[in-house]
């Protein structure tokens, strides 16, 4: 009778109503499990699509800086040569030329003269510009058509007696292209306005650039001008024939009113948009000094399309676990919240070491257009942490012909040691960029980093000072691995220890020098190179760097091979620590002669030190030594008054299909290449006196040329091998 009402139809209802209770209220559970994955994974997504934006536009706004960096530099640079040529209107075409040739950003140069400036030429304004074909072309902008008097980029800078960036304008009557142009006001020496100094920078490569910022498959970019024209648009008629403000006109969303004047005001941010019926975000950024303003037009359907999709997925999957696992709802939404959170979490912490390990790298100079274009010096430096993030730093940068560099690495790993790094390599450059010291840097660096450093840890550190022009390298090492040094042989560097920056307060760093000669090199690393493990525990050590280094190389050649070397001795060991060296290569080669030809001897062997870094053959270092020995004698012999002791400086400069001797003196003015070419042709009674050394120098040189400067003669010879 008991078990007749246990299992009875109204005990077998109950118990099937409490069933359905229960599948119904994890049903309820399971939908609500997914509504807040859907909430959390759409403000993760969210999240994601502004950080890579931001960092983008970010990224894409510091090149484009670097670009108008190098402009304005290179112009400021030649103010004085355009100063010193406004008395000679025939050597402004040279000003431009070596504006353009020697900046491979400018794609075009002219000295445009202030109108009547000059009582026979009422507009003068010689053109030089590079084409698509790298060809140098020569023409002028003193044409009616053109009439460069009333263009803006001549009347704003004299107007503003300032430097000025133009409005990107379609180009006729010069360089025929889309491009933008820096030009500044050029006074003669009397302080009257006499010209204005321009350079040209074309803007097809900024199509390239913005056109290519795609951070999901819909998106799109584009670049204003401070005016509001479309500059890059992935409409193309758009590019410089529509402005910002009619565009917003045809769009009915008005929000795009409130994104035209944020970006024409240089602010930066994200606002919705609403366009074609979709829901849009728009990320924007200015461009400083230029008055441009970037964008980037996300789709929200592409932000949102994996978590749409998968949630397909997810709803089937639930279903099925309603059928297969009714009594287990409770505790499988339980594990899918607590499956989801840690998923966020690692999701952001991975994030955030993606965008650290970005910033990271960013903070580290790369080889910079400047500096591969030297010929005095061959630089390279790498840095391969062991995490997304580490603790080592490199810096190099060029001040005053003084290249001032650092190596250093942090105590510890993670995150602690690349935010010690962060600090570190900018109070590096802080103190560095006024101060040439090394010891004095480093004193100062120590001094900060100790009043912060309640974690304890500290920077082992190696800065140093080469003077470009002396080939003199000051150094302080803050208990560093001693740099290799190459001289006739490669050999550590002799460093005092000192203690590491952090550790103790008032410490007073000592400093060392070295005369760096032609061809001579200094290979710094952190302990993460000498110490690589293999799988066996052993150590890389210092004597396979050395046999590494003992071949010989360009800089980025030995640090490609010593990586090499590494990833070899490792094999499949995880690497256990950060990787940084840095190498740099001194090329500058000088003698300093007095006005005695009984020093003439000293030339050749000078002549064949260059000659052995080129490998030239035996006839060619004698040709050169004879035309070196002729411009040598000739200063010596014409230079100075009779029995003034006088110097000659001579420098060689060795490049990667060229050697370049310069050969400079403080006496009297004298050109040797304004001598008409030598009578080769005459009998020897008829011929005029002089001339054979120039045309001597000239038949063996490829280049040879002259100018006056800071009251020294000049002479550059150059021979293309």
């Amino acid at each position: 009778m008991i078990l007749g009402k246990i299992f009875s139809k109204s005990f077998i209802k109950s118990v099937m109503a409490a069933g359905l209770g229960l599948v119904i209220v994890a049903a309820l559970t399971l939908e609500a499990t997914s509504l807040f994955q859907f909430f959390y994974a759409s403000k993760a997504l969210r999240e994601e699509a502004s950080n890579r934006a931001e960092s983008e536009l970010e990224s894409t706004k510091y090149r484009i800086l670097d670009i108008i960096d190098q402009a304005e530099t290179a112009v400021h640079n030649s103010l004085w040569i355009a100063q010193w040529s406004i008395n000679q209107p025939d050597s402004m075409v040279a000003v431009s030329r070596r504006l353009v040739t020697e900046n491979p950003v400018i794609m075009g140069s002219t000295v445009a003269v202030v109108p009547d400036y000059y009582k026979d030429r009422p507009l003068f304004s010689p053109y030089v510009y590079m084409d698509q074909d790298s060809t140098l072309l020569f023409s002028s902008l003193a044409t009616p058509e053109y009439d460069y008097p009333s263009q803006e980029w001549f009347t704003k800078p004299i107007e503003m007696a300032d430097g000025y960036w133009s409005e990107p304008y379609m180009d006729t009557g010069g360089g025929n292209c889309l491009m933008t142009t820096y030009s500044v006001p050029v006074t003669d020496y009397q302080g009257r306005l006499a010209a204005v100094l321009t350079a040209d920078i074309s803007l097809e490569w900024l199509t390239d650039l913005i056109g290519n910022l795609k951070v999901y498959p819909s998106a799109y970019s584009m670049l204003l001008s401070r005016e509001g024209e479309v500059m890059v648009s992935p409409v193309k008629e758009m590019v410089m024939s529509e402005n910002i403000h009619e565009l917003a006109e045809r769009m009915e969303d008005t929000t795009v009113r409130s994104i035209n004047r944020a970006m024409l005001a240089g602010e930066s941010g994200n606002l919705p948009l609403r366009h074609n019926g979709k829901n849009h975000q728009v990320y924007f950024a200015p461009v400083e000094k230029t008055g441009w303003s970037m964008s980037i037009v996300i789709p929200e359907e592409d932000i949102y399309r994996n978590i749409r999709e998968t949630s397909v997925w997810v709803l089937l999957m639930q279903l099925l676990g309603l059928a297969m696992l009714v009594l287990l709802l409770r505790s499988v939404s339980r594990n899918l919240i607590k499956y989801k959170e840690m998923n966020d979490r690692e999701e952001r912490i991975d994030n955030e070491l993606r965008i650290g390990h970005r910033i990271q790298m960013a903070m580290v100079p790369q080889v910079t257009p400047e500096s591969k274009s030297r010929t005095d010096l061959d630089i390279s430096a790498t840095l391969v942490p062991a995490k997304q993030v580490g603790g080592d730093l490199y810096d190099f940068y060029i001040r005053d012909e003084k290249l001032l560099f650092c190596i250093g690495d942090v105590s510890g790993k993670g995150i602690p040691a690349s935010l010690v790094m962060a600090v570190t390599r900018s109070l590096f450059r802080s103190h560095s960029g006024h101060e040439d010291s090394p010891a004095r840097i480093i004193t100062t660096m120590n001094e900060s980093l100790t009043d912060m450093n309640d974690s304890c840890m500290f920077v082992t550190f190696f800065c140093g000072q080469l003077d470009l022009q002396t080939g003199l390298l000051r150094y302080c090492n803050a208990g560093h691995n001693a740099p290799f040094i190459f001289t006739d042989a490669i050999r550590k560097l002799s460093v005092l220890p000192n203690v590491p920056l952090g550790v103790l307060a008032d410490m007073k760093y000592e400093e060392q020098e070295v005369q760096l000669e032609f061809d001579n090199a200094i290979f710094l690393f952190t302990d993460g190179v000498s110490e690589a493990e293999n799988i066996d525990h052993e150590l890389f050590g210092e004597e396979r760097i050395r046999q590494v280094l003992s071949c010989r190389r360009d800089a980025q050649g030995h640090l490609d091979a010593i990586q090499e070397k590494i990833a070899e001795f490792v094999g499949d060991a995880p690497q256990s620590d950060d990787i940084t060296m840095l190498f740099l290569h001194f090329l500058r080669h000088r003698l300093l002669l007095h006005n005695d030809i009984r020093q003439i001897p000293q030339l050749a062997g000078f002549v064949a030190a260059a000659g052995r870094s080129k490998k030239l053959d035996k006839d060619l270092v004698t040709s050169l030594n004879l035309a070196l020995e002729e411009a040598v004698t000739n200063v010596m012999l014409y230079a100075y008054p009779k029995d003034v002791d006088g110097l000659v400086d001579v420098e060689s400069v060795v490049g990667e299909d060229s050697i370049k001797f310069i050969v400079s003196d403080n006496g009297k003015p004298f050109d040797p290449t304004a001598a008409p070419d030598a009578d080769t042709v005459s009998s020897v009674e008829d011929r005029p006196i002089g001339g054979l050394g120039i045309h001597l120098v000239r038949s063996i040189m490829d280049e040879v040329s002259y100018e006056r400067t800071e009251g020294k003669n000049v002479l550059t010879m150059i021979k293309n091998i």
